[in-house]
């Protein structure tokens, strides 16, 4: 067990990550320096990353692996905190074992620790183990709501709306954007079907608020991806709005 002292000094080298991986504005950052307090921390720990890797690689069952990867998670989660807090500041490096924690985040389904680590990788340009061929903002979208399509219930709608706030204008391909409007677009009508018009949180449009963006969505989903299967979901959408408007017109 890893004592509060080399937890504290954990955080307080990741914190010096940042300014120990130099960098000319516009470039991608580096690793913390070898030879710097962080960079002799980042490498320890990267060497349990790579044996916890190993260890996973061992392990056949998906299914047995993600909570692996939770208890695994732990071990970093000082380091990462520093990381994040060094980010706050404005500062950060290529860190392997921040986006590995993203993207173990994922499978073992804590989405909102995945966005926070997302929103730090995304926007100093990290890049992802060459073994992922996609882009960081490319694999959290897809993955996210590949997740959600698979499981609602496992991905809030707020989690997906904060997913698409946070690749919002970004390159990927359009078949990815397309699974995460189709995604949002399926936890709108949810929200729908689950409406209660007594509640204090509900639109000002009612019901047919959340179906409009269910459709809005779906729509958007289609013109990126004429694959993306969603034309039944927009036929039976304008069905429920129409069906929701006739009692106002009687």
């Amino acid at each position: 067990m890893v004592s509060p002292f080399r937890r504290h000094q954990q955080m307080v080298r990741a914190l010096k990550s940042g300014a120990a991986a130099p960098r000319k504005a516009g470039e991608a950052p580096a690793e913390p320096k070898p030879d710097t307090e962080a960079g002799t921390e980042y490498a320890a720990l990267k060497v349990l990353l790579h044996d916890n890797l190993r260890t996973l690689a061992d392990t056949a069952s998906i299914e047995a692996r993600n909570p692996k990867k939770a208890e695994m998670a732990k071990a970093f989660s000082d380091w990462i905190e520093g990381v994040l807090k060094a980010g706050e500041q404005g500062q950060a490096a290529q860190d392997e074992i921040l986006v590995t924690n993203m993207i173990w985040a994922i499978d073992y389904r804590d989405f909102d620790y995945a966005l926070r680590l997302a929103a730090h990788v995304l926007k100093f340009n990290l890049v992802l183990p060459e073994r992922y061929n996609r882009t960081p903002v490319c694999f959290v979208a897809e993955e996210i709501a590949t997740v959600a399509l698979a499981n609602h219930e496992a991905v809030t709608l707020e989690q997906l709306v904060q997913t698409r706030a946070l690749v919002e204008g970004a390159d990927m391909p359009d078949q990815a954007m397309a699974k995460l409007h189709k995604a949002i677009g399926r936890a709108y009508e949810r929200k729908a079907e689950a409406f209660d018009p007594a509640s204090e949180n509900a639109p000002a449009g009612g019901k047919a608020a959340y179906l409009d963006e269910a459709l809005t969505h779906c729509r958007r989903a289609l013109e990126l991806d004429h694959n993306a299967g969603v034309k039944k979901d927009i036929e039976r959408l304008q069905r429920a709005i129409k069906a929701a408007s006739e009692p106002e017109q009687e």
